[in-house]
């Protein structure tokens, strides 16, 4: 059985072209691959900033609580980062990415769900968090969190009844 005197060479570089086009297609029809798609939060950095045990940090999408890092006191900031402590710290936690994996200070940029709840969209409806729409992330739920802002604003709840400034609108 003869291959002819190109027959493995030819089959190192079909093989070799196969794959290389198949590495950039392992993704398609998914999020992009940013970092951990589970992990444990190790520390809480605030109302939207957590650690995780794989050493990233990680920033919610589309929101942003007040500061209470830093020595900033901003109203309700130390209850949305206590709110977000009981929900997710030390437990594990799914993240899903969107367009841009990173922030400019190289912080993950996700949505994060400890068992089966999102956190990003639990904090502005419970009004710990306004919206912060960063294009292009977040372009297809851009109206999904500004109605639970103004639900949560309609009804003061958290910061919008407790807050005579809320620092992050």
């Amino acid at each position: 059985m003869s291959r002819g005197p190109h027959g493995t060479a030819a089959a190192a570089v079909t093989t070799a072209a196969a794959l290389a086009l198949a590495a950039p297609l392992a993704g398609c029809g998914s999020e992009p691959s940013c970092g951990p798609s589970t992990a444990t939060v190790t520390n809480v950095v605030d109302g939207d900033t957590v650690d995780l045990d794989s050493g990233e940090r990680v920033r919610y999408l589309m929101m942003d609580t007040p500061e209470s890092t830093n020595g900033a006191t901003d109203c309700f900031g130390q209850n949305a980062k206590q709110f977000n402590t009981d929900l997710v710290l030390g437990k594990q936690v799914e993240l899903t990415y969107d367009v841009e994996c990173e922030d400019r200070y190289g912080r993950l940029l996700a949505y994060v769900s400890v068992g089966g709840v999102e956190v990003n969209s639990l904090l502005v409806e419970r009004g710990y968090a306004c919206v912060l729409h960063i294009p292009p992330n977040g372009a297809d739920r851009v109206v999904e969190f500004e109605t639970l802002e103004a639900e949560a604003k309609a009804a003061g709840r958290g910061m919008w009844g407790s807050c005579e400034v809320v620092t992050c609108e």
